[in-house]
């Protein structure tokens, strides 16, 4: 058994490593579904590519992560994209090459690609 001292200790440094995690509130956060619906309809390329793009790019400001499941595993791939002061904005049935189109076009242009949002159902 842990001493209540040991028990702290332990709190705070977790605390700082969810802190971490979370740093980036101010910036963009792009999620990649990756549950095992979503690995298996071809996340992870999408996900790579995503993570390839924002390190060519040299964006400080832009943050890449995976989460489980996100509930709509009919429109998997799905990838959520996080802006300060916006929507949350939701694609689905995403490829790596629609990765590359979301990214220089809402990520960097600016401008949400509707068509491949899931209100339009992407095609």
């Amino acid at each position: 058994m842990k001493s209540l001292a040991e028990l702290s200790a332990i709190r705070d440094r977790m605390k700082g490593q969810v802190g971490s995690r979370s740093h980036d509130l101010t910036g963009t956060k792009i999620v990649v579904g990756m549950a095992t619906c979503g690995i298996a309809a071809g996340a992870r390329p999408v996900l790579n590519a995503f993570v390839e793009l924002t390190a060519a790019s040299g964006k400080t400001d832009v943050t890449v992560s995976q989460t489980g499941c996100i509930g709509i595993c009919q429109y998997e791939p799905v990838v959520e994209v996080l802006e300060p002061g916006k929507e949350k904005v939701t694609y689905v049935k995403m490829t790596a090459d629609k990765a590359k189109r979301v990214f220089d076009e809402h990520i960097v242009g600016g401008k949400v690609v509707t068509e491949y949002t899931i209100g339009s159902n992407a095609k």
